[in-house]
């Protein structure tokens, strides 16, 4: 097949920019010629660049009203490269270049197929969502929540197909004991210390803060052995005074954003993703339990998908500060069980995480689109 696969971000971009190489990776080794229309200057195009086979075009997906004026040269732009490399699908992956490569297919004939993947969970009943799925051929889901989610709204007229993130088992494999100990001392000062963290980001709808409040609520001498550690931009500045007047600035660290998450994520005895907003299974949730590590989750939207409680993980009730407490307190008075639980972690990813799989369940999901869209 012939695939285009689009992103709107110009910046870091978080979990498309690590759906997208994947699948892009994926996509070139089963033999398809796979294309790369994102921004110039984003972490995709830059990162793109780098894989050998994939070919990476600068494309801008104006949006708002300040970017009407550079719609139709941008759309001029896709159609182009739809035209000149003989494009058979076209996968989008937000509103701005769905909207965009919408445009950019009318009228051509043959007509590419179209497939949308709903990467969050913010609501799509807008007249603007109404539109653009009667003039989607596929609709891919990242959980099942997402899957009732498209079922009930106006992409309820499309084919939806359930497809979870998957990660590289091998590139996201559990570090030997001395390598982790080692990549530990970088962050943390105590080697008896319980190490909690999250390598999803510090958006406020994460979570993070929610854990480090939950913290505050156990007694001083369970509260002094826990440090929690978190991966992304630094946090805002209202979050960092909640912090320090809780009195735990000395044991949150923030270690920004990383090329290379896994030695981070090796330092750490647990993860956590408390998402409260937009997410819905996290890249970030499985990349941890790939690693070994036992993830405490929300029961927001698709997280609670990612573990089997009690065995490889734990599941709170969405900003329930008592029920994370509870979680923490559990962890500290069974230190001995969290090696067990990373191994369980590792065994699930291995059944369900796997990039193979993720990579078969799209093109499957492309042939059909393609089938459809011939008839």
């Amino acid at each position: 097949m012939r695939l285009l696969l689009t992103n709107f971000h110009g910046g870091d971009g978080g979990g498309h920019t690590t759906y997208l190489l994947a699948l892009a990776r994926g996509l070139l080794a089963r033999g398809h010629a796979v294309h790369l229309a994102v921004p110039a200057g984003s972490r995709l195009h830059r990162e793109g660049q780098a894989i050998a086979g994939l070919r990476v075009h600068a494309q801008t997906y104006p949006n708002g009203l300040r970017g009407l004026p550079r719609w139709p040269a941008a759309r001029r732009r896709l159609r182009a490269l739809l035209q000149a490399h003989g494009i058979e699908l076209v996968h989008v992956n937000g509103t701005a270049d769905h909207r965009l490569a919408i445009a950019a297919l009318r009228g051509l004939h043959p007509r590419p197929a179209l497939v949308w993947t709903k990467h969050n969970s913010k609501p799509v009943r807008s007249l603007g969502h109404r539109l653009r799925a009667r003039r989607t051929d596929r609709v891919l889901a990242v959980s099942a929540h997402t899957a009732r989610q498209l079922a009930a709204s106006p992409y309820g007229c499309c084919a939806i197909d359930t497809v979870p993130n998957g990660v590289d088992l091998q590139r996201f494999a559990p570090w030997p004991p001395e390598a982790a100990r080692a990549a530990r001392r970088q962050w943390v000062e105590r080697d008896d210390a319980l190490a909690l963290g999250s390598n999803a980001g510090t958006a406020d709808y994460k979570g993070w803060l929610d854990l480090v409040e939950a913290l505050a609520l156990l007694e001083p001498h369970e509260r002094a052995q826990v440090r929690v550690l978190l991966a992304g931009k630094p946090p805002s500045a209202e979050a960092s005074a909640r912090v320090e007047a809780l009195g735990l600035a000395a044991q949150v660290r923030f270690v920004g954003l990383l090329d290379d998450v896994r030695p981070f994520i090796a330092a750490l005895d647990a993860g956590f993703v408390l998402s409260w907003d937009v997410e819905t299974i996290s890249f970030a949730c499985r990349e941890m339990m790939a690693m070994g590590k036992p993830v405490l989750v929300s029961d927001y939207a698709g997280l609670p998908e990612n573990v089997e409680p009690g065995r490889d993980g734990w599941i709170v009730p969405v900003r329930d500060r008592g029920a994370i407490a509870a979680a923490i307190r559990a962890m500290l008075a069974q230190r001995e069980r969290l090696a067990a639980m990373g191994a369980a972690a590792r065994a699930h990813a291995e059944r369900e995480f796997g990039l193979a799989r993720f990579v078969e369940l799209t093109e499957a999901a492309y042939r059909r689109a393609l089938a459809a869209a011939a008839h």
